[in-house]
Formats: C-alpha cells, sequence, structure tokens
C-alpha cells in the first residue's frame, strides 16, 4: 500500500497518543530550558574582532582577571594569622604526676619546688605541639611572621610563636634553671629519671575550624570587579585586534549577559524564542520519520522510546550546562545512538541523533564545537558498532569514538589557532567520555524492558538453536525443525539482499512453525514411513488441523514469553491464504467452492519486508521438496509462480516492499535452491588390475 493511502486508512498523522507524546516531550524541555540567551559574539586574543562595531548597551561592572584575583587571595591569606585555643587544666595534670614520679624517686622538696614553679611558669606562657612547627614554617612563609592568635578563657592576644614553648624547648628551659640554681647537679639525669619529655603535654592547640572560617570570609570579602564600563562606552571597534585588556571588557559584558539570563529583551520574547526552537526539532523529527519510517508512528512504544531519549539527552544537557560548561565534554552522547543502534534500522538513527544534538548550538557556548564532535563521533558509533558490539570489542568500539572526538577537537583547534595549550586536559575528558559510553551501554537492556522494545542482543539469543522451544521442536518435529532451518537460511540471505533486519528475520523463521509442536504427525515432514495421517480425514477436517498450527504456534510462543515481533511472524507466514491441497480435493470430491472460508488461515497480513520474505521462504522451500526435476528451469518456474501467487491472492497488500526487492528476493531464492539441490556427480568403480582381474575368471571357470 502507497504511504498516502496507509496515512489516510490509519489517521496515524492525527492519532492522539502520538499528539500526546509529542506535546509531552514539548513541554518538559521547555521547562528545563536553560533560562539564559546564546552570547553571539565569537572572540579570541590576538585575532581582530569581526563584527560591528561594540558599544556598551547597558551598565556592567568589569571583572578582574584570574591572575589579579589569584594574587589578592594570596595577599589575604598572608594577612590571616593561625587561632589556637588555650587549655588551662593541664598544667595541674602534669603537675600531679611529676610529684608521684618525685615521691617514687626520693626528690628533694627544693628541686621539686625549682621543677614546679618551672613548668607552671611555662604553661602560662603555653605549651605547642611538637607536631605544629611545621605549621609554624608554613606560617612564617606565608605571612611573614610567626605570629600566632591565643585564645585564652579570660583574654585573647597576638603572640610571637616564639614566646611559647614545645616540648623540647620546656625541657631545656627546666634544665638550664636546674644548673643555675643547683650547679654541681647533673640536671639532665635528674630530668630523665623523672621522665619530664614525657610529662610535659601542649595545651595550646591549633583551632582549625576558626582558622578556615576566616580565611573563606576574608577570601569572599574580595571583589571579584575593579570598576565599571558605562552603557556608550566603546567596547571594541570592528577590525580592531582583541588585546588582553579588549578581552577581559569582553568577557565582562558577556557574564553579565548571560547572568541577567542573556537576553535584554523581555522573558516572554525568550520564551517564544525556545518555544520556536523545540518547535522545528520536533517538525524536523515528524518529517524525518515521515520520510524514512512512516510505520513508526503507529508502534507507540519505538516512538515514546525515541523521545524519551531526546528529552533525556536535553535534561542532561541544561543541567550539566548550569554546572559547567567544562564538564559538557564529559557528556557520552554517542551512547544515545548505540541505544537506538539495539533497537531500529540505521538509516532513522542518524537524523534523529542530529536532532539530539541541536540544543549544544544553543544552550552552550562551545555549542558549535560539542555538536560537530558529538555528530561525528556518533556516526563512527552507528558505523563500527555494527562490527564492534560483543564483549571486549565494545572497548575497541569506544576507541573508535574517542579518535574521532581528538580529530574534532584537534581540527578545530588548528582552525582557531588555539595551538595546544590545554588540550591534555580536553584528550582526558574526551577518554572518560569514551568510557562512559561503555559504562553507560548496559542501561539498553532496562530501557528494553522499560519500552517493551526486543533488542538486537535478545535477537541474537532467540537465534539460539539451544533455546527450550527449538530444542523441544527438534526433538518433537524434526522434519519442521530442519524445515524451519532451511527458511531461515534462506530468509537471512534474501533480506540481507534488500538491507533488511536479517537477525530478526532469522529469529522469525526458526519460530514460525512452533505451532506444529501440538500435533507434529499432521504435517508431512514429520510423518513415519507408511502412516498417512490424513487418509482417514476429510478436506475440511484436514485442513481446520493444518490451520490449527498457526493460533497454536502464537500461543505458544506467550507461553514462552516470546516478542510480539516474533509471535507476528507466526501469525503472518500464512497471511489469509488457503490450504489449497486441501481446497481443490475437497472441491475435486463435490464440495461446494463457496465454502473456501473453512480452508483459509485467519492469520495477519505480513506488513514489513521480514515478514513478507519469511513467509515465501516458508512456501518456496515447502514446495521446492515436491519438485521431480531440479533443473534451473524448474527451480526457477517454482519461485516464480509461487511468488506470483501470493501478490494476486494480495497477500502482500499490507507490505512495505517494492516490486524490485520482490525481484532481488526471487533472484536469491533460486540461486539458493539451485546450491542445494545441485547435480550430484556418480563416483566410479574401482577398476582392478588384469592379473587379479585373470586369477578371479579362472576361479569361476572351475
Amino acid at each position: 500500500m502507497e504511504k498516502q493511502e496507509l496515512l489516510k486508512s490509519k489517521k496515524i498523522l492525527t492519532s492522539k497518543a502520538v499528539c500526546f507524546g509529542l506535546i509531552i516531550a514539548f513541554v518538559i524541555m521547555m521547562f528545563i530550558f536553560p533560562n539564559e540567551g546564546k552570547f553571539k559574539y565569537d572572540y579570541q586574543r590576538g585575532r581582530a574582532w569581526l563584527y560591528e562595531t561594540l558599544v556598551a548597551p547597558m551598565d556592567f561592572p568589569l571583572l578582574k582577571t584570574q591572575a589579579e584575583l589569584t594574587s589578592e587571595r594570596d595577599m589575604v591569606a598572608s594577612k590571616i594569622i593561625p587561632y589556637y585555643t588555650y587549655d588551662e587544666s593541664v598544667v595541674n595534670k602534669v603537675l600531679h604526676r611529676l610529684s608521684m614520679i618525685a615521691v617514687r624517686n626520693n626528690l628533694e622538696d627544693s628541686v621539686l619546688s625549682i621543677i614546679n614553679e618551672d613548668i607552671k611558669q611555662i604553661y602560662q606562657k603555653g605549651v605547642m605541639p611538637v607536631r605544629s612547627m611545621a605549621e609554624k614554617d608554613t606560617s612564617v612563609a606565608i605571612n611573614g611572621t610567626d605570629l600566632i592568635f591565643l585564645q585564652r578563657p579570660d583574654s585573647n592576644s597576638e603572640i610571637l610563636e616564639s614566646y611559647v614553648y614545645d616540648q623540647a624547648k620546656a625541657y631545656r628551659y627546666i634544665e638550664s634553671s636546674l644548673r643555675t640554681v643547683f650547679p654541681g647537679m647533673n640536671a639532665d639525669s635528674l630530668l630523665q629519671r623523672l621522665y619530664l619529655v614525657s610529662i610535659i603535654e601542649p595545651n595550646l592547640f591549633y583551632d582549625k575550624v576558626t582558622t578556615d572560617r576566616l580565611h573563606k570570609e576574608a577570601v569572599d570579602y574580595i571583589s571579584p570587579t575593579k570598576g565599571m564600563i558605562y552603557t556608550g562606552q566603546l567596547i571594541v571597534s570592528n577590525g580592531e585586534i582583541v588585546t588582553a585588556e579588549i578581552e577581559q571588557v569582553l568577557d565582562s559584558y558577556k557574564a553579565e549577559y548571560l547572568s541577567s539570563m542573556g537576553y535584554s529583551g523581555s522573558r516572554w520574547e525568550l520564551v517564544l524564542a525556545h518555544a520556536m526552537f523545540l518547535l522545528a526539532i520536533f517538525m524536523a523529527l515528524y518529517i524525518a520519520v515521515y520520510l524514512i519510517d512512516i510505520s513508526l508512528f503507529e508502534r507507540l512504544n519505538e516512538l515514546y522510546f525515541i523521545l524519551f531519549l531526546m528529552v533525556f539527552s536535553f535534561a542532561i544537557t541544561s543541567a550539566v550546562h548550569n554546572v559547567s560548561s567544562v564538564y559538557m565534554f564529559f557528556i557520552p552522547y554517542s551512547v544515545f545512538a548505540l541505544y537506538m543502534m539495539a533497537f531500529f534500522r540505521s538509516k532513522i538513527i542518524f537524523p534523529i541523533y542530529t536532532l539530539m544534538l541541536l540544543p549544544l548550538l544553543i544552550i552552550d557556548e562551545n555549542g558549535l564545537k560539542l555538536f560537530w564532535l558529538n555528530l561525528f563521533a556518533g556516526w563512527i558509533a552507528i558505523v563500527s558498532f555494527k562490527f564492534l558490539n560483543r564483549g571486549w570489542l565494545q572497548f575497541m568500539n569506544a576507541l573508535m569514538i574517542y579518535i574521532a572526538m581528538v580529530a574534532v577537537e584537534v581540527a578545530f583547534r588548528l582552525v582557531e589557532s588555539e595551538g595546544i595549550d590545554g588540550f591534555d586536559i580536553t584528550a582526558l575528558y574526551l577518554l572518560l567520555n569514551a568510557l562512559l559510553i561503555v559504562a553507560a551501554y548496559p542501561l539498553v537492556y532496562l530501557l528494553e524492558k522499560i519500552f517493551m522494545l526486543v533488542s538486537i542482543s535478545t535477537l541474537r539469543d532467540l537465534s539460539d538453536t539451544n533455546n527450550p522451544l527449538l530444542q523441544e521442536l527438534a526433538k518433537k518435529a524434526p522434519g519442521t525443525f530442519q524445515h524451519s532451518l532451511q527458511v531461515a537460511n534462506m530468509a537471512e540471505r534474501a533480506v540481507a539482499a534488500i538491507n533488511g533486519n536479517a537477525t530478526l528475520v532469522k529469529v522469525g523463521a526458526l519460530y514460525h512453525d512452533v505451532g506444529k509442536l501440538n500435533n507434529p504427525q499432521c504435517f508431512v515432514e514429520n510423518e513415519a514411513p507408511g502412516i498417512h495421517y490424513h487418509a482417514a480425514l476429510s478436506p475440511i477436517e484436514s485442513a481446520q488441523l493444518i490451520i490449527k498450527h498457526v493460533p497454536d504456534g502464537a500461543e505458544l510462543a506467550r507461553k514462552y514469553h516470546l516478542p510480539q515481533m516474533v509471535i507476528d511472524f507466526i501469525t503472518s507466514h500464512h497471511g489469509q491464504s488457503q490450504t489449497l491441497y486441501f481446497y481443490n480435493r475437497y472441491c475435486n470430491d463435490g464440495g461446494d467452492p463457496s465454502h473456501k472460508d473453512k480452508f483459509t488461515y485467519k492469520g495477519t497480513l505480513p506488513t514489513t519486508k521480514e515478514q513478507v520474505v519469511v513467509m515465501m521462504a516458508d512456501a518456496v522451500e515447502a514446495a521446492s521438496r515436491s519438485l521431480k526435476d531440479y533443473s534451473k528451469e524448474s527451480i526457477s518456474e517454482l519461485v516464480d509462480n509461487i511468488l506470483s501467487q501470493r501478490i494476486s491472492d494480495s497477500q502482500l497488500a499490507l507490505a512495505d516492499i517494492s516490486i524490485k526487492e520482490i525481484n532481488i528476493i526471487k533472484d536469491v531464492f533460486k540461486k539458493h535452491l539451485g546450491e542445494i539441490y545441485h547435480a550430484r556427480i556418480a563416483y566410479p568403480k574401482k577398476e582392478e588390475p588384469d592379473a587379479l582381474r585373470s586369477v578371479k575368471v579362472d576361479v569361476e571357470m572351475e
């Protein structure tokens, strides 16, 4: 049927379900569209300004450069001194421990008194942990001084770090004091017996929370601006070279433009612009589906899947853009092409994938580069995935995608004279992008379940003859199983010649006759020698039993949870044709020819080229077994007659297949049957040597 007739009969253009899906997708994308316009100027330091002379259309602050901000942050950091807290309870613990050790060592009271006084003086100033000395070096390096801020319970003060003690300094102070008071004493030996080094504990503790908070407050207080540009002030003239100063003014204008929604007009005008842009995308989607695969409008689960991918990719783009444009290079857009590759034919994938990428041109400032980078990567993914889609080969596919993205990045750098500065970081981002493609692809199995689709991986699994249903068919109906294998070989070869789905055809052909499992002996290929099942049945009874294998097959397929697209092969492989053998016998026996419906299959007419190929392959393979002469002419006549009969009986009335494709299928079938039933060469008998032959003759004569 022609496309226009299909449109008219199905009314798919005005289908409520199609319109509902498109409207919902449109509304969601409008809701999450970033509320900003697109800065229309593209500039680069050292290159000429190619646009008209630019005058400031509004007042905006002049931003500081990154170098200026870094310098100011360093200067502010140099003024922040570390904060310490004072613990006055530590000294009492130290004195108590010292007194207990002194008693055990029979220390004289005069000596103990001197040590106690020294410890009190030391702890009055404060003892810092030894580990804080590294912080001292850092503090001196940053501040140029060793000032610290000491927070006591009764007062706070700034002091020099050299004013306080650490454990080693405290030990030396007490040792020196004892030598001064008791010149003849071995102070070092005494202090070691008292375990003074281990007794002395720090009572000053670094307050990291307060120090970091003050540092953050000081840095946050730094103004990011250093002046103002006023309305009407010249920014850059046409043809003028963009210097560092002009670039900073342009950067400031761009930041102000984007921060104020990137739009100087009404918000409703911006919303209208977004709506027009999205409307153009959806119109392009509609036209692409109409021209390439209009039947997609009838397969709502597939249409909704495409709309979901478009909304999902748009949502990721908007969310990541709102965080940082740098992260846009992480988004593995190519995986969306691979998701579609799992369910759709290649010719519909590329235009839809291109439409998914179009929002990049509007949303991100690097939109043009991101668009071409991901467009080329997606094209490589679509082509290479056909060959690199199993096991470790998926990493090879990711490598191909990575090379494609790097090539586009290099091309843009050459065009824009960027050089190699920062290329290593970008290359790393793109590598992560490629690896994310491999990591994200397994989600296809979840999407398959959610949208009730059938992926190429599932079809490959179903084509395995070790599947339970096919194993049962091979065991109970071996003749039918062999017939199905032959049909699968013929159909797969034919559909490949017309660019159809070879994997789907193979699966459909393998399962098309599973309904014969319920009564295998009813079919001639499974009859035991000498047994004629239909001999005692009337033509009508025989026809009804034969016809029954179609609904039985559909029921059995549902029991084994086969996908609907496979069930469609079962219900359509005979279409609405007749069991002509029994119908002709019925008429020859005097039956009423008007009772044709009793001999007619109640199946569905094939709608796809894959279903047509299986229908034809099934009929041709079965009929070829009855040929007495397998000459090229007889095979050609058989194929022509069967296919012509299917066409004349209107069995292909709803099929999306051309006369040219039917002729190609004919040629493939003829070639295939000719190769199967080629003439065999008679093997010559081995001649015996003359001497042996004469001996045998003599023996026979005797």
